[in-house]
């Protein structure tokens, strides 16, 4: 499934023997990523030319030699800058696909990793060669054996046993009644104003509030949670139209231009990743 746009493309789809798995193969000539983030952790490692990466308010350079991961939920932003030309592999691991991993690891829990980019040259390969190996889908022996080796070494050579610095309860609270409020109106237009006024707050404290904990804008975080929602309606076979509707997208037009600045793919191509 390749979506061909000024000389762009993007391979997306689901791993059918690892559940919550997906995978990502882009060939990139124009592309900039706007802030968002993914419930899930993401890999990435650059084939051919590469981008500016900015996660944890860090600009870091990824090309040939940069391993990337991004815990889940941890917002991130992209583009292409000098480069002319972006090829490269990402997975996508969900929730399931987390657990199914650390299980065949013999770990309680996946490994938190305190920094994006590892300039790790083995590393690097053996994903090449696992996403290489899952996109052939020829030899679910071989494909079982490198994504258990090559997850355990990153883990075992990169990750941390600390967790996430977790904002201040006072923070987390009023986080969670703006977040709530957003997701009760979310297929309306909620607006910075109204928002403020039913926290007690000023729109500058709301917008400070919002980028100190989150990393995005009130503004980003609202179109991030509308294609979450997005996300869900297309798994279950809900037409284009009918979930930009549902969500609260003005149309069809405008699903599909947040979803491929984020994403880097048509939710289209989403939605039948999702099915198949």
């Amino acid at each position: 499934m390749a979506r061909r746009d000024f000389r762009n493309t993007a391979h997306y789809w689901r791993d059918p023997r690892t559940h919550g798995l997906s995978l990502m193969h882009a060939d990139f000539h124009t592309q900039e990523y706007a802030p968002h983030r993914h419930e899930a952790f993401v890999i990435a490692v650059t084939e051919l030319g590469g981008s500016m990466i900015k996660s944890r308010g860090v600009v870091e350079r990824a090309d040939v030699s940069a391993l990337f991961v991004f815990n889940p939920a941890e917002t991130q932003s992209s583009w292409m800058g000098a480069s002319r030309h972006w090829r490269y592999r990402a997975f996508y691991l969900e929730q399931s696909a987390i657990e199914e991993i650390t299980r065949g690891l013999g770990l309680g829990s996946a490994a938190y990793f305190t920094r994006n980019l590892f300039a790790d040259p083995d590393l690097i390969a053996d994903f090449l060669s696992l996403h290489r190996a899952l996109e052939d889908g020829r030899d679910g022996f071989c494909e079982r054996e490198l994504l258990i080796a090559t997850f355990g070494a990153l883990f075992g050579r990169h990750g941390s046993a600390r967790g996430p610095i977790r904002p201040a309860p006072r923070d987390r609270i009023r986080l969670k009644v703006a977040i709530d409020l957003i997701r009760a109106r979310l297929s309306e237009s909620p607006s910075l104003e109204a928002l403020s006024d039913e926290l007690g707050m000023t729109q500058y404290e709301l917008i400070s509030l919002f980028k100190r904990t989150t990393g995005l804008t009130p503004h980003a975080y609202v179109i991030q949670l509308r294609l979450d929602a997005a996300c869900r309606f297309l798994a279950t076979g809900v037409a284009l139209a009918d979930t930009a509707h549902a969500v609260g997208f003005y149309d069809q037009s405008a699903l599909t231009k947040h979803f491929k600045r984020r994403y880097g793919f048509t939710p289209l191509q989403f939605a039948r990743a999702a099915r198949s």
